[in-house]
C-alpha cells in the first residue's frame, strides 16, 4: 500500500488490466487493453518485472489419471484466502518449497489432515523457519528423497503412489508405498516469465531462469533492465524491494548518461558449492563507491563456512563467515573495494569449511 500511495503522489501514469504482447531491441512496446485498444509505446528505458509462475504437474510429468483434486500451492492459497473455499480433507504437497510448508499448515489449521510432505531431495527447498513453524510444529511428516510416481483417481483424486529416489533422483524399486487422500499440493519450484524476454533477444542464465545482468540489473540490451521474481526468484519481499530500488536508481542514472564504463567488465564466477550469482558481471566505475552487494544461492546445505572472494590469481581478497547456508536461503556477500580494480577480470565466489 505505501508503494501504491507513493505511485499516485507522483502522478505516474499506471495501466491495469494491460497485457504486453512484445517489447522490442529499441524499446518499442507493443500492449493492448479493453479502453485504449492497441498502444504502441516508444520507451526510453524498459524495465522488466514480469514475476514467475509456479510449476505445474505437466512440467514435472508425474504419471496416473488427471482426476480433479491436484493444486498448485499457490492456487489453492487464493482457494482458502480469498475465495473462502478449502480444496480438500486429505492432502499430500509434493515439494518443500516455502508456499508448501505455509500451505500444510493452514491446510491443518482449516481442518484437513496432510499426511505427508514429499521432497525429492536430501534437503528442504525452503526457508529453515517456515519448516520449523509450518511442519515441525504441527507434526507434519516431512519425507526426503521421496516422490509421487502415480496418481489415481476416477473423478477426484483417490490416492498416490510415492517412492524414495536414488543420487540420480530415479524411483527405487522396491520402496513405494500407497497413501490415500483426496488432494495434492504442487510446491515444485517458480518459473520467471521470461517469454518477452527471450522473444527480445536478451540472454538468459541457465540456473537462474532470468537474464543475464550487471551491477545495476541492466540486461546486455543498453536501457533493458529487470528486477524481482522474473530475474531470479527471491526468499522474502524485502530483497525484492531492495532490487527494485537499485533499478530505480540505476535508471536514472542511465537517463542523465551518468555513467562511466571499466575498460571491461569484471565477470563474478559461481565457484565451490555456489549455483549462481546475481548480479553476473560488473561494468561500471562510480567514484566513492567502497563496496557492491552480490546475491546468491549455494547448491546443496552445508555448516561453519567461509565465503571466500578471489581475485584473477587465486588469492583470498575477502571471506565471510556463514554458520550454515541452505539452498532455500538466499545468501548475500559485499565485493570490498580491492575487488572493484579496473585490471581484475574475474571475482570467484567459493565456499570452504572454516
Amino acid at each position: 500500500e505505501r508503494f501504491i500511495a507513493k505511485l499516485n503522489d507522483n502522478q505516474i501514469d499506471v495501466r491495469t488490466e494491460t497485457m504486453v504482447i512484445k517489447i522490442t531491441s529499441d524499446k518499442r512496446i507493443i500492449a493492448v487493453n479493453r479502453d485504449d485498444g492497441l498502444l504502441h509505446i516508444q520507451a526510453k528505458t524498459v524495465v522488466l518485472a514480469m514475476g514467475c509462475r509456479e510449476r505445474t504437474r505437466e512440467a514435472i510429468a508425474i504419471p496416473g489419471n488427471r482426476p480433479a483434486g491436484i493444486f498448485a500451492a499457490g492456487t489453492a492459497q487464493r482457494y482458502i484466502n480469498i475465495e473462502g473455499y478449502i480444496p480438500g480433507r486429505e492432502v499430500v504437497v509434493l515439494g518443500s518449497g516455502d508456499i508448501g510448508m505455509i500451505m500444510a499448515r493452514r491446510m491443518t489449521l482449516e481442518g484437513a489432515r496432510v499426511k505427508a510432505v514429499l521432497e525429492i531431495m536430501p534437503f528442504s527447498t525452503g526457508l529453515i523457519r517456515n519448516k520449523v513453524q509450518c511442519l515441525d510444529d504441527f507434526n507434519i511428516p516431512l519425507k526426503f528423497n521421496h516422490t509421487i510416481i502415480r496418481i489415481e483417481g476416477g473423478k477426484r483424486v483417490e490416492r498416490v503412489t510415492v517412492a524414495q529416489v536414488d543420487k540420480n533422483l530415479q524411483a527405487i524399486p522396491g520402496t513405494e508405498e500407497e497413501i490415500s487422500c483426496d488432494t495434492i499440493l504442487l510446491s515444485v519450484g517458480l518459473i520467471p516469465e521470461n517469454e518477452l524476454t527471450r522473444e527480445v533477444g536478451i540472454e538468459l542464465d541457465l540456473v537462474t531462469r532470468g537474464p543475464i545482468v550487471n551491477e545495476n540489473r541492466e540486461t546486455e540490451i543498453e536501457g533493458i533492465f529487470a528486477c524481482g521474481n522474473v530475474l531470479h526468484v527471491h526468499d522474502l519481499a524485502d530483497f525484492v524491494s531492495e532490487e527494485g530500488e537499485i533499478v530505480g536508481r540505476a535508471v536514472g542514472e542511465y537517463l542523465k548518461r551518468n555513467r562511466k564504463f571499466r575498460s571491461q567488465p569484471l565477470k563474478i564466477v559461481p565457484g565451490d558449492n555456489i549455483a549462481y550469482t546475481v548480479p553476473q558481471h560488473i561494468d561500471f566505475i562510480v567514484p566513492g563507491r567502497k563496496k557492491i552487494k552480490i546475491f546468491m544461492r549455494v547448491k546443496k546445505p552445508a555448516e561453519r563456512i567461509r565465503i571466500n572472494l578471489l581475485d584473477d590469481k587465486g588469492r583470498v581478497l575477502g571471506s565471510y563467515k556463514k554458520r550454515i547456508v541452505t539452498p532455500g536461503e538466499m545468501v548475500s556477500v559485499y565485493l570490498p573495494e580491492v575487488l572493484l580494480d579496473d585490471k581484475l577480470k574475474n571475482v570467484t565466489i567459493s565456499i570452504k569449511g572454516d
